[in-house]
């Protein structure tokens, strides 16, 4: 490719993301067009299946992978959103950090959990602006970065209409849920935007996503490096139970379930885009959907929407058992090849395996070879000059406008030296009211204690006793934000900070220091020296030791380290810390705070997936951390001396049980009936009948590079139980372990039908049997 000389070196990076993932893409200019039915290209019709990859949210070490990974799981477009807050920093100064392919989602709102909805901060304290709505400074600005990038886009011919593979692009992002709150501006705003879109001339459709307009795409949830996530709460994973991991693993069996459907689905293309469906009912719960073309193919979906009973069902003179709560597919009318309830895809035993912090020689003690730690400690309040002084308490978003996660407000209370509470020993208590998000109190240098909404409520309060002493005594609170706001209706304008301060217990009564002269300094002095990069060691006075102190608040840590062992994608274990920011190589591994769920929440062993979906169905992991391991991406390590940075903002944090752990599939398990669907089945040799004559097959793989070195356990009959956990039932082949061994052991990927030569399937009749295996990776 030929780039411009006058872009900046970073839309060079952008466009990359293109060229790196879809090199090999070369088409003559296409013609994208659309009906009710499907997009049409080149005058065919096309059922496509998108994979979201969001490009900040990866890096370009782990794009080959997660490519390839979709590929396989039966996707044929990658699409994403554009991050206006990633691009332009401030008005007018643009930089790229990544690039999209195929459907690009240009918004520029986005929503997405992302810091601010993907907007820019700077873009709210413009005068006079509102974002989407009929404001003109929000217009301006937006089909301002839109042409941008559209033209930035046309330049290098990625639009399918120049040859290249953008099909689709989207602008703005799930409106309609607040249109109606903006009122007739909402309206005009809409109508604007489509217009606007409209006009940039791409030569292929645009889209506007809202709820139930826009097509579901899965895929990549991937990692909120740095302060990118928004919420507010939102963790820097993103994984969302994704089918592929924040890591770049196959989540299975989710992956290859969804794998198995794009495949029936795609089976049933033609039929599906070139005919109108004939619904017909098959009992009070169960109906079909028939699509049958002028050609004569015909596609059949089968559905049981009875969240709590099977049913047996009579279509075309030939009866199917469907499964509460779940489709059938039939391709070609008759032959079944996937149920949405019967899982017969591989499930991975996946591992975080802990491997201590180990020195680089050229920070090691020649001898002991012990891990040498460096510490600075900030001091609680200002630090050197205050940005500005007010007899009053002020929104902490709109001070720091984000530049930092952190604001102090500081200020003194004299104390008489009769005060009760002196003399009897006893403590005032300190009374705090915040908007959110979260605050640590500090009285004299000493830590008091910490308070935090979540992420259903942002405002909190605070009350704890503190130790003052007579004379002057210094009261430094830390405001917090943990992302900012990311959608719902005028979302800007939500605020956080401090509203109240008081202290209760002098002998006059209340005292409220909310009016008193606070000083303000925002971030951390750590931040401002730049502590945090590689070559980040000018002006600041670290200590270095051996052992690094423990339970210390405002504390810097250092280490230099190698590398973990292998090849494994990489977390870094954080349970024995309280809450801060890390950093590897001065790159952002984001905000880190191993905070426990509630126990109170009612979480499940194994979930029940029939039945309407709602956002705490299948909760897991009660009263556990809502995220221990935080993502570092392998292609940030260097082979050796790599500076890992800490800051720890509590009292909790011990440093030394930091981990890397490596992210391994150590095994993997598999099960299926002999009346399981297949795929595979459809384009199978049949019978005199019609009907497929493949026998079910148990599929198992373990990780590139790696084999199937033990068979854990293997039963066909009724085995019972899950994966870890499996038993022998009432019915069972003793042979069933022998047969595996013989076509696994050593092997990479094996499979194992179910065959009479294999299998006794005479035992139990009557009784539909499985195989279920387990087998170890190494």
């Amino acid at each position: 490719m030929k780039l411009s000389s006058s872009l900046p070196i970073t839309c060079f990076v952008l466009l990359f993301f293109f060229f790196f993932f879809f090199s090999t893409f070369c088409l003559a200019s296409s013609n994208v067009t659309y009906d009710r039915h499907s997009l049409i290209i080149n005058g065919q019709r096309k059922l496509l299946i998108s994979a979201a990859i969001h490009y900040p949210r990866s890096v370009p070490g782990m794009w080959p992978g997660l490519v390839q990974t979709a590929k396989e799981g039966g996707a044929d477009v990658i699409e994403s959103y554009v991050f206006w807050n990633g691009h332009e920093l401030s008005p007018d100064k643009i930089v790229q950090q990544a690039g999209m392919y195929m459907i690009l989602r240009i918004g520029p709102f986005v929503a997405a959990e992302y810091n601010f909805g993907g907007v820019p901060v700077w873009l709210h304290y413009i005068p006079g602006t509102v974002f989407r709505t009929d404001n003109e400074p929000f217009k301006y600005y937006m089909q301002k970065f839109t042409t941008l990038i559209v033209n930035l886009m046309k330049k290098e011919k990625l639009f399918a209409s120049q040859g290249g593979p953008i099909i689709l692009a989207q602008v703005e992002n799930e409106y309609g849920y607040y249109e109606k709150d903006y009122g007739e501006g909402g309206k005009r705003y809409a109508m604007w935007a489509a217009r606007m879109a409209v006009s940039q001339n791409i030569g292929v459709p645009w889209i506007m996503c809202q709820q139930f307009d826009a097509p579901d795409t899965v895929y990549h949830g991937g990692t909120n490096f740095g302060r990118t996530a928004g919420g507010p709460f939102i963790t820097t994973s993103y994984d969302y139970e994704a089918p592929i991991d924040e890591y770049g693993l196959p989540r299975n069996p989710k992956w290859g379930h969804l794998k198995e459907l794009h495949k029936a689905i795609k089976l049933c293309e033609h039929a599906l885009l070139n005919s109108e469906p004939i619904n017909l009912l098959l009992g009070p719960s169960q109906e079909a959907d028939i699509y049958t073309d002028s050609s004569g193919a015909c596609a059949a979906f089968l559905a049981n929407t009875d969240d709590k009973n099977d049913k047996t069902v009579e279509f075309r003179n030939m009866s199917y058992h469907l499964p509460a709560w779940s489709v059938s597919i039939l391709p070609d009318c008759k032959n079944v090849v996937f149920n949405t309830a019967k899982v017969s895809s591989q499930t991975s035993t996946v591992e975080m395996v802990p491997e201590k912090l180990q020195p680089s020689v050229a920070s090691a003690d020649k001898d002991l070879k012990a891990l040498k730690w460096e510490v600075f400690k900030e001091k609680a309040g200002i630090w050197g000059e205050a940005d500005f002084v007010k007899n009053e308490l002020v929104d902490h978003i709109n001070t720091t406008k984000d530049t930092s996660d952190y604001l102090w407000y500081t200020t003194s209370i004299n104390v008489s030296e009769d005060e009760e509470f002196l003399k009897k020993g006893s403590h005032p208590v300190l009374l705090i009211e915040s908007k959110g998000h979260a605050l640590h109190a500090f009285v004299n240098q000493e830590m008091q204690g910490t308070a935090s909404g979540n992420g259903t409520h942002f405002p909190f309060k605070f009350k704890k006793p503190i130790s003052l002493k007579a004379g002057r005594n210094e009261i430094a609170l830390l405001s917090m934000t943990v992302g900012l706001q990311n959608a719902g209706s005028f979302y800007e304008f939500v605020g956080a900070g401090l509203t109240s301060v008081k202290i209760e217990g002098f002998k006059t009564g209340t005292v409220d220091l909310s009016k008193y002269s606070w000083t303000y300094k925002i971030g951390l002095q750590g931040e401002h020296l730049g502590i945090y990069k590689p070559d980040g060691s000018n002006g600041v006075n670290w200590v270095s030791t051996s052992e690094p102190p423990k339970k210390q608040p405002l504390t810097w840590y250092k280490a230099v380290v190698d590398p973990p062992p292998g090849d494994e994608p990489i977390g870094l274990d954080m349970l024995e810390m309280g809450k801060g920011l890390a950093w590897l190589n001065g790159e952002e591994i984001g905000r880190y705070w191993p905070r426990k769920s509630s126990p109170h929440l009612e979480c499940v062993q194994e979930c029940d997936y029939r039945g309407k979906f709602f956002p705490d169905k299948c909760l897991t992991g009660c009263g556990q951390p809502t995220q221990r391991w935080y993502h570092i991406p392998r292609s940030w390590f260097k082979p050796s001396g790599n500076v890992l940075v800490i800051f720890e903002e509590t009292n909790n944090g011990d440093p030394t049980k930091i981990r890397f752990s490596r992210r391994k599939t150590s095994g993997a398990c598999s099960h299926i009936a002999e009346d399981y669907p297949s795929v595979e089945h459809i384009s199978q040799k049949k019978d005199e009948n019609g009907n497929n004559k493949k026998k079910a097959t148990v599929h198992l793989k373990c990780p590139q590079n790696s084999h199937i070195s033990a068979v854990k356990f293997a039963s066909f009959g009724t085995p019972t139980g899950t994966c870890g956990s499996y038993s022998i039932g009432d019915c069972h082949d003793p042979n069933s372990t022998s047969v595996v061994e013989k076509v696994c052991l050593s092997e990479n990927e094996c499979a194992i039908e179910l065959t009479e030569e294999n299998f006794d399937k005479s035992l139990c009749p009557g009784t539909t049997k499985k195989l279920v295996v387990e087998v170890a990776c190494s």
